[in-house]
């Protein structure tokens, strides 16, 4: 059968990663994306590692789109853009707001032309307010959101900015679900919208402990608040590998479960742990004791296995990269292979979806140069001929990098 989302095309005017991790789920799904490139590329085609001229970075967030390269700075360029949005339903970028407009893409221009067309922006702080116009990347909107001081605050007071672009990816997985639900109405109303969404907000909505943050009341004592996951304990056992168990060892029920997998039964008379309070107030002197029972624990089978036995799930401290090696991930097909366009290929992660009447949905294709597809899909959509492409190249209009 078809995959989810044949039949959609995109206009892909997004950089970097929050707009690109969005139209790769797009694709991933079948949409034919249409990634539109300035002369100067995305930035994430310099990066390293490489091979050939095209990053890894590059190849995991773009692969299977297609690619033009349009100086969006020419009227020429912006002719061909309006031309494509007459064959797209769905056009997404993730410039700073204002910088479309004056390039003469703005929605109103854009859905005039298409009414069915859902225009989708990707942007630090929204396309209004107070901070429209300030500069925003990952790491800025997070400092911002408190992620940073929440990750701080959960190591004793150690402030530093982790090596994931979370509000990038949370950023593009929301505008994807939004283009999803858009794409459902339309199939209603017949008509597109335009979509607004920001990095800040996003990191407020998908920050699960935000309500406790904003709670203006006391809390009761013997509570842990919001779960507290930034306390649990990162254990070592006894052959060197490092594990996490599921779960507050000071939260009622909770810490039964930790006193059973340990043995300690006694440790539930010790007047230091009688309460969620009291074993909040002695929490150091808790965490010590389940350290030391991780470190008599001979191997990770039999960790996992006392763990289990409790009712606690156990997680294994990986490396990043390792847990794509697990015999779960093969079986799993959580990586694939992508042509690196040198004879060989790159690995990347797969998509997390799996679609029991869509078996082609996934990470597919190959990654594109910046403008390898100018002829052929100029041609295809907008039936243009070699005469005036090879004019449209000799201006500068068109431009393209292919290896040498």
């Amino acid at each position: 059968m078809a995959s989810p989302l044949h039949g959609i095309r995109v206009l892909d005017f997004t950089r970097v990663l929050s707009g690109p991790h969005c139209t790769r789920m797009l694709h991933d799904m079948g949409a034919d994306v249409i990634k539109i490139e300035p002369p100067a590329g995305d930035l994430t085609r310099f990066s390293s590692p490489r091979r050939n001229g095209l990053s890894s970075y590059f190849v995991q967030q773009n692969a299977g789109k297609r690619n033009v390269s349009i100086d969006l700075a020419t009227p020429e360029g912006v002719a061909i853009v309006l031309e494509l949005v007459d064959h797209a339903d769905v056009l997404v970028e993730n410039y700073r707001p204002g910088v479309m407009e004056r390039l003469g893409l703005s929605a109103e221009v854009v859905r005039a032309r298409n009414p069915r067309l859902i225009y989708a922006s990707l942007s630090g702080y929204g396309q209004t307010g107070p901070w429209v116009h300030r500069r925003a990347f990952a790491p800025v909107v997070e400092a911002e959101a408190g992620i940073v001081a929440s990750q701080g605050n959960a190591r004793g007071g150690d402030y530093a900015k982790d090596p994931h672009s979370h509000a990038d990816v949370y950023t593009g997985m929301e505008t994807a679900a939004a283009i999803l639900a858009a794409l459902y109405q339309r199939e209603h109303t017949g008509v597109g919208q335009l979509l607004d969404v920001s990095m800040a907000e996003t990191m407020l909505y998908v920050n699960e402990h935000l309500h406790d943050a904003m709670w203006p009341d006391d809390v009761d004592p013997n509570a842990i608040r919001s779960f507290r996951p930034g306390d649990y304990i990162v254990m070592e056992i006894g052959s060197g590998e490092r594990y996490i168990v599921s779960g507050h060892p000071a939260e009622r029920g909770t810490f039964d479960l930790f006193l059973a997998a340990m043995g300690r039964a006694d440790l539930a008379n010790d007047d230091r742990f009688g309460s969620v309070a009291s074993r909040i107030e002695h929490y150091a002197e808790l965490s010590q004791i389940i350290l030391e029972f991780s470190r008599s624990v001979p191997d990770a089978e039999t960790f996992e296995r006392v763990f289990a036995e409790a009712g606690l799930a156990t997680g294994q401290v990986r490396q990043p990269g390792e847990l794509a090696d697990t015999d779960w991930a093969i079986e799993r097909g959580a990586t694939v292979e992508i042509d690196d366009r040198a004879g060989g290929t790159v690995r990347v992660p797969n998509v997390p979806w799996r679609f029991s009447d869509s078996p082609d949905v996934g990470v597919s294709g190959i990654p594109k140069y910046r403008g390898e597809d100018n002829r052929t899909l100029l041609v295809e959509l907008l039936d243009y001929d070699a005469e005036r492409l090879d004019q449209l190249e000799s201006d500068g209009v068109l431009s393209s990098r292919l290896p040498s």
